[in-house]
Formats: C-alpha cells, sequence, structure tokens
C-alpha cells in the first residue's frame, strides 16, 4: 500500500493569524511579569510607609519599567548582546507596552474607590491591584500585537 506523504494536514499548521496572536499575548505576559512585579513591589512599599497616592504611584510605575526593561535585558544580554544594543532593543521593543500597561494600570488604581486608601491586608487592595493588572494587559496587548506583527516585538 502506497502512502501519500505530499498532503497537508491542517491540524497541524498555525495560521499566521494564530502565530501572531500567540506571540502577542505572550509578549505581553512577559511585560506584565516585569511591570506588575515592579508595580506591586512599588505599591506595597509606598503603601506600607505610609507615602502619598502620587509618591506611591511615582515609586510603583518607576518600579514597573525598571523591573520590565531589566527582564527585557537579561536574555539579550545572555545572547550576547552588546549592553548598548540590548538597550536600545528592549526600549524600542519594550517601551511602548511598558507605558500603555503602567498607564491603565495607574488609572485602575487611582479611579477604583478605595485601592488606594486601602491597607496591605486588605482585599480591596489585593482586588483592585489583580483589577489593574488585567487591565494592563488587556491595554497592552493590541500594541504587542502590531509590534509583533511589524517584526518589533518578540518574546525572548
Amino acid at each position: 500500500m502506497e502512502h501519500n506523504h505530499n498532503h497537508h494536514s491542517h491540524e497541524n499548521q498555525i495560521s499566521p493569524t494564530t502565530n501572531k496572536l500567540k506571540l502577542a499575548a505572550s509578549a505581553t505576559f512577559h511585560c506584565l511579569l516585569g511591570c506588575g512585579l515592579g508595580e506591586i513591589v512599588g505599591v506595597i512599599i509606598g503603601t506600607a510607609l505610609a507615602f502619598s497616592n502620587v509618591q506611591t504611584i511615582v515609586l510603583a510605575v518607576s518600579l514597573g519599567f525598571v523591573f520590565g526593561f531589566g527582564l527585557g535585558l537579561i536574555p539579550l544580554l545572555k545572547a550576547r548582546f552588546r549592553l548598548k544594543d540590548a538597550i536600545r532593543q528592549v526600549l524600542i521593543a519594550e517601551g511602548l507596552s511598558i507605558v500603555v500597561m503602567e498607564t491603565a494600570e495607574v488609572l485602575i488604581e487611582v479611579y477604583t474607590p478605595g485601592v488606594m486608601a486601602a491597607g496591605l491586608a486588605s482585599w480591596l487592595f489585593w482586588g483592585g491591584m489583580l483589577l489593574a493588572l488585567a487591565v494592563g494587559f488587556i491595554a497592552a496587548f493590541p500594541v504587542n500585537y502590531i509590534l509583533v506583527g511589524r517584526g518589533i516585538r518578540h518574546v525572548h
């Protein structure tokens, strides 16, 4: 019996759109990891030290950028990129995604009643943080989809 090996199985093929969606989702999760960790650490520190809302937000956003860029740099430096080239790549690939994600997160934290005044032991605080992270992901996903489509953004 002769087998025809020239047929293509559609089950094993991924469409370009599906691939871009998966890459964009992965890139957005990567961004969320860095931004989210920095954001949460900043809000925890600011809340624990009784910083004003503005001080807490500045600290959280600053740490979100530091963690986001730092996590973006690590794989590039491991791949032996020169520091200057790695920083340039991260600023381009991660920068816009981080700006959009951080903006969405801060807006949710500020405009969700009680979140910024809630203590670290409050369910409202942690619920607000989770909501902010979810909205940050949703806001940054289209940015990463476009960047993936243009070959600018990729997952390390």
